[in-house]
Order: structure tokens, then sequence, then C-alpha cells
């Protein structure tokens, strides 16, 4: 279940690595290469701080759907998690750690934002420009800017127009004060859920407009108390006992995915006695109930966001928003809600990868071209015609259920194996095959097709209905067919 990198064997000057993007990805990527022996290992990160989704959104009740002892590298276990679902501020302080403890301060270069990058056959490397006008040179290209960096914001009529506060949940306005104002939230995804009992008890009035209610089930969080701290990290096995536990829970409900329905229809059971318990009007039962499969959208954790929108202040608005006024929002029943404060709980810009980076390949090929029809590469790393390019949290290497840090950890390791071939035939650069790439991807598709994601509109599909987000298994069938890199599946091309 775990991988501690090992260094395979002296120091390698080359070939030169940019990574793009300092949060889980590129950190764990960075690691591995490190502990592989490539030192020239550069981190491009646009902001003025590592972490990713876990520096940005600071929004109230921020905090990590899976448990912190799995959400965590395994050759980093961290004893003292202040919970079990610890929060931001905790995950951002842990990666900051590890990323200090490995050294890597000294290979990111913060403030520095990539626009584009384009791969030059003669030389075989990639030109990448960034927003400061500087180009940068390397042999190998890793973007790690994950799926869920950008905010979405609907496309509402009148969106500007509104006269009061408004902002996105992942660009949390801390300087508006929400005690005593009418507020408007409008979406009911992850974040939403936590930042809805946050703000519930300090506002006059919350109104959630609620397209399509989520599945919500109980949160199994704890304290972690100084005995269990000691406990974790006294006493062999006890934490990783704890991950393998939670890593166990999360391989038994992905197989409900595809394999045995029987498995979601006992999840159903349960978020379905979950909101029984905490929601006694039947009314309003009624409208938080779904009619969809769980799993066809993100399941969703809490223990407080039922209660929450039972108390008097709180208002369920499921009709739909045609307009933004200057008073707030209008919906289709004519109805214009006034509000003070409007807050966007409507999730991230997920298929949207490497978005607005311009990428060109071989023969000034561009990557967005390629992914006309929806994004897709070989385990979610590689494409053709891209050489040298290997992305962490690529296409349809999200999960449904389980942790994404050891989705990246795979990544990583089958990485630092490409790195080293192209360290074993310098001059020469390596690039996935069409057959394998292709073969891959329609037996992935095919496999989609069974999942409960077909069934309705998600974040995880393109306009055309395509699946480019999700790993439709468990994350050690990933794991097992990332852990050897096949040569076969590549072509190393002499450069020039």
């Amino acid at each position: 279940m775990t991988h501690t990198p090992r260094p395979v064997g002296g120091t390698r000057s080359g070939p030169s690595v940019l990574v793009i993007g300092a949060g889980f990805g590129g950190i764990g990527a960075a690691i591995e290469l490190r502990h592989g022996g490539f030192r020239d290992v550069t981190i491009l990160e646009r902001a003025t701080d590592l972490g990713g989704v876990w520096r940005e959104n600071t929004y109230p009740g921020a905090a990590c759907d899976v448990p912190s002892p799995l959400y965590s590298y395994s050759y980093e276990p961290k004893p003292d998690w202040p919970q079990r679902y610890s929060g931001r501020a905790a995950i951002h302080e842990y990666l900051t750690g590890v990323a200090r403890g490995h050294g890597l301060f000294d290979a990111i270069e913060f403030g520095v934002e990539v626009t584009g990058a384009a791969f030059d056959e003669h030389g075989g490397r990639w030109q990448v420009r960034t927003a400061d006008g500087t180009t940068r040179f390397a042999d190998v290209l890793i973007p790690a800017v994950g799926q869920l960096s950008r905010p979405a914001l609907p496309t509402i009529a009148g969106i500007d127009t509104f006269a009061g506060h408004a902002f996105h949940s992942a660009h949390w306005e801390h300087d508006v004060d929400l005690t005593g104002k009418r507020v408007a939230c409008i979406g009911t995804g992850a974040s939403a859920i936590q930042f809805v009992p946050e703000i519930q008890p300090v506002v006059d009035r919350l109104t959630v407009f609620q397209r399509t209610p989520p599945w919500v089930i109980p949160k199994f969080d704890t304290d972690y108390s100084p005995v269990q701290h000691r406990i974790f990290a006294r006493v062999p096995g006890m934490l990783s006992l704890e991950r393998l536990g939670w890593w166990s829970i999360g391989e038994f409900v992905s197989l409900g995915l595809v394999e045995f329905p029987a498995i979601a229809r006992l999840v159903t059971r349960i978020a379905e006695r979950h909101l029984r318990k905490q929601v006694e009007d039947p009314g309003l039962r009624a409208v938080l109930t779904p009619d969809y499969p769980i799993g066809c959208k993100r399941a969703l954790f809490s223990n407080d966001y039922y209660p929450a929108l039972t108390r008097p202040n709180v208002r369920v608005e499921t009709a739909a928003i045609t307009e933004i006024t200057p008073d707030g929002p209008r919906t289709a029943d004519g109805v214009v809600h006034p509000v003070d404060v409007i807050i966007y709980g409507t999730g991230f810009k997920g298929t949207e990868f490497l978005w607005p980076m311009r990428i060109l390949g071989r023969n000034g090929r561009e990557l967005a071209d390629t992914w006309a029809d929806g994004a897709h590469a070989h385990y979610g790393i590689t494409v053709p015609g891209f050489p040298n390019l290997f992305m962490v949290y690529g296409p349809n290497t999200n999960l449904g259920v389980g942790s994404i840090v050891y989705m990246i950890e795979s990544q990583a390791r089958y990485i630092r194996q490409a790195v080293r071939l192209l360290a074993e035939h310098p001059g020469s650069y390596l690039e996935v095959r069409d057959g394998p790439e292709r073969e891959f991807n329609t037996a992935l598709q095919k496999r989609l097709d069974r999942t409960p994601w077909n069934f309705c509109g998600s974040w995880y599909r393109t306009a055309s209905g395509r699946i480019t987000n999700n790993w439709p298994g468990t994350v050690t069938s990933y794991r097992r067919r990332t852990r050897r890199l096949k040569p076969d599946d590549f072509a190393l091309t002499p450069a020039g």
C-alpha cells in the first residue's frame, strides 16, 4: 500500500526538469525525482506560497473530506493530525513541512506564472514562457496544476450588476462582515456544505439556492487526543493501521461504481438514513432528496449541513435563477430575493485541463486542438505528439472515492521511470505511441460507460458528455497499471 522513495544510485545532472505548480502533485513529483537521483528539478509556482487548493481556499470550514492519515504522503506520515478530517490550515502546514523537510524551497520559484510552452524537436527540450516575458528551457515538463484550481462562476444574466458584495468561495473576502446580513449562497457543492454551517449562526437570513441536491453521508470525524498522538507516534504500525482502515473502506466503496452495485445501494441507504435522522420536516426532506444514483455527482460528507438548513433563518430555494439584479437573484417564478451578499459555491472548471496555458508539441501541434473533444492521456500522464511532457493529476485520474495523494504517488513513480529512461538515452526525447494511448482510452471510456457518472450532469463531464476527470476503479488497479513503465509504449527519438 505504501511506497517510500529511495535513491536509485548516484546523482544525475540531467535531464533538467520543470514542474508547474507547488501543490501536492508538484511537491510529490519533485520529491520522487530528487530521491531518484535527479537534482536538476525546478518548481514554478504562480503564487507567493505553496499549497495549491489548500493555499487558495480559505473559506470558513474548509477541510478535506478524506481522512488525514490517508490524505498524506505514505512516506511522510503525520502522527499529530488535529482531527481525522483536518482543516485546510493543518493540511497547508503539513505540505509546507514536507517541502521544507525535503529541501524543496530552494527549488521553488514563487510568483512565476507559466503562460505557455513549446517543444523544440531540434533541441529535444521544452521552451517555457512565463507572464514576465521570460523563457526557460528544460528537457522535461511536468504540469502539476490540478483539476480544481480555477473557480467557475455561473453564466447568469446580470451577474455583474449586483449592488452588494459578491465573491466565489475560493476567493473568500474575509473583510466582508456577514454578521446580521442577508446572504445568498448559490450552489450546494463540496465547498458550500462546509461554509453554510459556519456562516448560518451569524447571518440574519441565509437563502441557499439549490439546483440539484447532493447526496450527503455522515462524516465519521473526531478530534485526535494527545493520547492518540502519542500512540500514533510511539506504537509501531498504529498510524499505518488507521491509514489502512480508511484506504480499505475507500477501495470497498469504489467497487460499487462498476463491479458491485449492491455496495452503492448500501451507501445510498446510509445517506437516506442520515437525511431522515437530521431533517424531520418531510417537505424539506423531499427537497433535499436527490433523484439520481449515488456517485453520479460527488457524494459529500457532513454532520452539520442538514441541521443548518433546518434553522429558522435558512431557506432552501429550488426555483432556477434567471438573472442577478442589483438587489439580488431573480428566480423563474419572478421573485427577486433581496440580499446584501452573494456567495458563489459553484465549484471549479474541472474539465479545462492546463488552461489557460498554451501547450505546443511536435510540429507546432496545439494540445487544445488534440483535446477538442475532451482531454485524454495515457494513464492520465502522457499524450502522443507531446514528448517529454508528463502530467500529474491529469485526465481521468480524479477519484470518486479515495485519496488523490495515493494517485499522485503512483504518477510520480511512473514519471521518475520515464526520466530515468531519458537519462539512459541522452540526446533523445520520449513520446507515448498513438496505439497504446488510444487502446487505453478506448477501454477506459467503455468502463466509464458502466459507472453512475453517466446518469446526470456534473463537473466530471464535458459539454459533449465525455467523462474526462475520473478514474473508474480502485486506486490499487491504477497503481498496478503504473507500477512499471513499459518502454514499448513509447518511442525514443534522437533530438534534431
